[in-house]
């Protein structure tokens, strides 16, 4: 189940809820008890470690090519 973030006005706390993401946007009560708490924006964890692609990982981009405005075609 997704956790959220909140984060009390009232005392300054940040705490985390489980909650389906239906519910998602449902106001949470601090657990001192405040009901004056704002939803803050997270961040998504990635698991993996360098220089274990798969199959499915993306292609790594090509080198040279130049750049500007046509790609560097004409800059030679």
């Amino acid at each position: 189940m997704p956790r959220y973030d909140f984060r009390c006005r009232t005392c300054g706390d940040t705490f985390e809820v489980s909650r389906p993401m239906a519910e998602s946007s449902a106001p949470a009560d601090c657990p001192a008890g405040h009901a004056d708490t704002v939803k803050l924006l997270s961040t998504v964890a990635v698991g993996g470690t360098a220089g274990s692609a798969g199959p499915s990982a993306a292609p790594a981009p090509s080198a040279g090519g130049g750049g500007g405005c046509c790609g560097g075609g004409c800059c030679g």
